[in-house]
């Protein structure tokens, strides 16, 4: 009875600081929110940036340092903030993820999501529980999220480094293959409510691997616009086509079926990526699981190309480089989806309204 009445008191008590143990809170919520925290701090600051470089202006290029400087914070707070932590909590996490970065290396978005969960509700346990919170949850946020910074986040940086490099390694090896495998992860990742972005931002997920990465993305967003386009016109194109693929999630419960068109054009266009047109993401790994959300991948693309001209392993953007962008990331996904789309309407497996989108 004692037992039974202490685990209902623990539990009366993480619910009244709203603290949830649960896939979505953390698998989705959490990691979507990261996904959100690294476009307005890295990946922003690397388009300004570009920007300057490439039109000479010098203050482009400032602003852009400035906003890649506090990537750490930006994902820890979007985290803190998804994970509804009180004020002084939040801003607490500020200094957590500066150090979770900063520890983890070419893995710190992964230690930052880590560390930052455990800071957050560590923080939220105690705020408001003594009459000097002011002093006592900034202290035990900061002091919990930095110390597990300096015991776990170099080995999960180096983990999560090490996981995006075998794939990168795997994908120079056997381009054909991964480029099918990797190409359909990704895009079935960024179709489901989780993040893709976060996911290749996490592993680091660059070069020919990251542009299978794009292409798998594109296929699901282009696909699912082209598609659906009869029941959803031009609204409904550009919502998914520069929005997200996620708003068919509802009708991809309903019907698993019409899923099948675009992942089958994002296992075409994963190999015609990385073996005929060796399409590398060389920008911001972030930007290798947003496909054309913002046409953020296809600037990420560019990105990684001024970098490899700057780098001297490339000498300039050829002609063939702008093909391979426009076919794997627009022209292809949307003439394989639109085929297979067509057999999946005549054999049955795609009714009437199964793409309708209440927009």
């Amino acid at each position: 009875m004692e037992n039974q009445n202490e685990s209902k008191g623990f539990s009366a008590f993480l619910k009244r600081k709203d603290i949830e143990f649960s896939a979505k809170r953390y698998g989705i919520d959490a990691l979507g929110a990261m996904a959100q925290g690294l476009f307005a701090s890295l990946l922003i600051g690397t388009i300004i940036a570009t920007l300057g470089q490439q039109l000479g202006i010098p203050i482009l290029v400032e602003i852009g340092g400035f906003a890649k400087s506090v990537t750490g914070s930006a994902m820890a707070v979007a985290i803190g903030y998804a994970l509804k932590c009180p004020p002084l909590v939040l801003f607490s996490l500020i200094a957590v993820g500066g150090a979770a970065n900063s520890l983890g290396g070419a893995g710190g978005p992964l230690a930052v999501f880590v560390v930052t969960i455990f800071a957050a509700e560590f923080g939220k346990a105690v705020s408001k529980e003594t009459k000097i919170d002011i002093l006592v949850t900034p202290s035990v946020t900061i002091a919990a999220g930095v110390l597990l910074s300096m015991w776990w986040a170099p080995s999960l940086g180096a983990a999560a480094n090490g996981v995006g490099t075998t794939i990168m390694w795997a994908t120079e090896l056997q381009p054909f293959l991964m480029g099918i495998l990797v190409s359909v992860i990704v895009g079935v990742a960024l179709t489901l409510p989780i993040s893709s972005a976060a996911i290749c931002a996490t592993l680091g997920l660059t070069g020919l691997a990251g542009g299978a990465a794009v292409a798998g993305c594109c296929a699901q967003m282009i696909g699912f616009a082209v598609m659906s386009f009869p029941e959803n016109r031009w609204g409904g194109l550009f919502a998914q086509g520069i929005g997200t693929s996620m708003l068919q999630m509802g009708n991809i419960v309903r019907n698993p079926k019409i899923w099948i068109a675009p992942t089958l054009a994002s296992a075409i266009t994963g190999p015609i990526a990385t073996c005929i047109f060796q399409m590398k993401m060389n920008g911001e790994a972030v930007a290798s699981g947003m496909g054309t959300c913002g046409f953020v991948g296809q600037i990420g693309l560019y990105t990684g190309w001024v970098n490899d001209i700057s780098a001297g392993t490339k000498e300039a953007i050829t002609a063939f480089d702008w093909l391979g962008m426009g076919m794997v990331c627009f022209i292809l996904p949307a003439i394989f989806t639109l085929i297979f789309a067509y057999i999946l309407r005549k054999i049955g497996w795609i009714g009437e309204n199964d793409l309708k989108l209440n927009l």
